[in-house]
């Protein structure tokens, strides 16, 4: 034992629960009810696949909302992990350490690096951290580069839109059950339809500090902006002295087949806002990649976070950046998306409204509730999950092989046979 610490009581076994009814109802008895989970209680997990706690198998199709896009526990993310677990695990931002430089830079490079304007990262926990960054620095830079007048900064968001669920964010929710009952909220931000140019338009004046959009909006049920909008929004912001920010926490590292989906339309927008994959869902890392201006509005103490930056996430998000370029993860969601797709749309069923999405990111809309398929699936050995109430959402690993996705299109066409 080593000098310092006690003895230590070990953790009850886990093993020792078989009866996954019991958990369940463990967890409703003392656990907030703020999810409505499909009730498979997952034991472990290997690469595309989950495992209950009964040994069934699942082919896991939602991918921790695109935070798993390298697989579950994959093996160079955890030793990585191991190996800094065993080294130091936090330091807080007090003092420095050996893996936040270069996860700065390395972060920076695969974002563009000096050449694209993305000259400064500043690493967060969760994704709703990062957009609350990406707010306060589009607001500082409002004041402090643009000239806005102080406290008038204005941010223009979309309807539908989903950045998070604190309080400032969920106050510019265009969707009610995100809403009700968590006012009041912070003012200085204007709704404007996804995917209108014009409104966009309409909706910027001289107090306007940023435009925050996602690229595709997945929780509002994978809706997808007419071609060519987000070239032209961004050259809007640019001719406007507007920030074009870019919510990629589930879009971006190939979840779209591009590293970012933004990529798509050739567009760099002048903040990404980075989180789920970023860390390939084995602990939680986000980050702001933005130009010196824009990020170098912040002094010492005027933001910060105890966890972010600390040196076990910083080497496990550099293992799983080095996992998607090595393996080629973005070629790999063209390639098989591109195939997933095609195999969806000649889905046939009176239920079936629409097939939207892009590279391994699939949404099969239905005319009344999606929740129904979602647990006929389960029953088969797929998990995914109903958003927006009508929207199936598909969305496996991108390490996922072509094998393993024909036999899911063989489950879709049982689920979806007439």
């Amino acid at each position: 034992m080593a000098a310092g610490f006690p003895r230590r009581t070990p953790l009850p076994n886990v093993d020792a629960i078989s009866d996954p009814r019991a958990l369940i109802e463990t967890e409703e008895r003392w656990g907030a009810h703020n999810y409505h989970p499909l009730d498979v209680v997952v034991d472990r997990a290997q690469g595309a696949w989950v495992y209950d706690i009964e040994g069934r198998r699942y082919m896991d199709c939602l991918s921790a909302y695109s935070a798993v896009n390298q697989g579950h526990c994959h093996p160079a993310i955890l030793d990585a992990l191991r190996d800094q677990a065993a080294r130091v695990t936090l330091t807080s931002r007090a003092f420095r350490n050996t893996q936040l430089p270069l996860f700065c830079q390395e972060l920076a490079a695969l974002c563009g690096g000096v050449e694209a304007g993305m000259e400064m990262v500043l690493p967060m926990n969760t994704g709703a951290e990062a957009v609350e960054t990406a707010l306060k620095a589009a607001r500082r830079w409002g004041y402090t580069v643009k000239g806005i007048a102080s406290d008038r900064a204005e941010v223009i968001v979309c309807e539908n839109n989903f950045h998070g669920r604190t309080t400032t964010i969920t106050g510019f929710s265009t969707t009610g059950l995100y809403r009700d009952g968590f006012g009041p909220f912070t003012p200085g931000f204007r709704v404007i339809p996804f995917g209108d140019l014009e409104a966009l338009r309409a909706a910027i004046s001289p107090q306007t500090c940023a435009f925050l959009v996602e690229p595709i909006q997945c929780e509002a049920g994978i809706l997808m902006p007419p071609d060519g909008y987000l070239r032209a929004a961004a050259q809007l912001c640019r001719e406007r002295n507007v920030l074009f920010i870019a919510d990629e926490i589930q879009t971006a590292l190939g979840r779209t087949g591009r590293m970012f989906a933004c990529a798509h339309e050739g567009v760099a927008p002048d903040v990404y806002v980075l989180g789920k994959a970023l860390s390939g869902g084995v602990y939680p890392v986000s980050a702001v990649v933005s130009r010196r201006d824009v990020l170098g509005v912040f002094r010492p103490g005027s933001h910060g976070s105890t966890y972010g930056g600390n040196p076990l996430a910083c080497a496990v998000a550099r293992a799983a950046l080095r996992v998607i370029t090595e393996e080629r993860l973005c070629e790999r969601s063209a390639e098989l998306g591109a195939w997933l797709l095609d195999q969806l749309r000649t889905l046939r069923h009176a239920e079936i409204r629409q097939v939207r999405g892009k590279g391994l990111l699939a949404g099969i809309e239905v005319r009344g509730l999606a929740r129904p398929f979602c647990e006929q699936l389960k029953d088969l050995g797929v998990l995914c999950k109903e958003t927006h109430d009508s929207v199936i959402r598909l969305a496996p690993p991108l390490i996922v092989s072509s094998e393993d996705l024909e036999w899911l299109v063989a489950r879709l066409r049982t689920v979806f046979a007439g």
